[in-house]
């Protein structure tokens, strides 16, 4: 299934010249696959592609769990890189279908959307793997960001795909922002204001 898979681990100790108040590991298990539909005419039926995701997905997820030991994750995200012969929708259907069920699975549960980036790309090209909270889309100190890039991929015909945790906070987060709620009752006065 894979050619290779890299994963990165990222311990944060310190932010903005202040040691860490909470511990936050951030990692990326990454997978380099063969795109079976590089080079070819666009397609409308997704299903190999999805079905594919959901299989690289518990191998990813399982080893970016191991690497976020011994903390649990609280933030999740996902990414992929397209080779530049494939489609934009090659990688959108790998993370947006169903490989979040493998991510939710792996993590023991997390009912929050989980946050996806696609883009097509040579080898190098760097992704930022958004994440938000695996239990509260509104856990804003889960709301961070990794830069990912893979030095040899993806290839022309590859998918560069890529699963990722955040285990405690953002480096010393400390915003506080509107609860759901408050949001939920902005939005439904702004909608009667129209």
């Amino acid at each position: 299934m894979f050619r290779q898979i890299t994963v990165i681990s990222q311990d944060v100790f310190s932010e903005g010249s202040r040691k860490l108040a909470m511990p936050c590991k951030r990692v990326a298990a990454c997978g380099v696959l063969h795109n079976p539909h590089a080079g070819q005419a666009a397609i409308d039926d997704f299903t190999g592609l999805i079905d594919l995701s959901v299989e690289a997905g518990k191998v990813l997820t399982a080893r970016a769990l191991e690497a976020l030991k011994p903390l649990k994750p609280r933030g999740y995200g996902k990414a992929v890189i397209v080779g530049t012969a494939g489609d934009l929708e090659h990688g959108a259907s790998m993370i947006h279908v169903r490989m979040g069920l493998a991510m939710r699975q792996g993590a023991g549960g997390g009912p929050a959307l989980i946050p996806g980036n696609a883009k097509v790309g040579n080898p190098g090209t760097q992704v930022d793997v958004l994440f938000g909270g695996l239990e509260d889309a509104w856990d804003y100190d889960a709301m961070d960001t990794m830069a990912v890039s893979v030095a040899d991929a993806p290839r022309r015909d590859e998918i560069l795909l890529i699963v990722g945790f955040l285990g405690g906070t953002r480096p010393n987060a400390r915003i506080k922002g509107a609860s759901a709620a408050q949001v939920t009752d902005l939005v439904r006065e702004m909608r009667r204001a129209k």
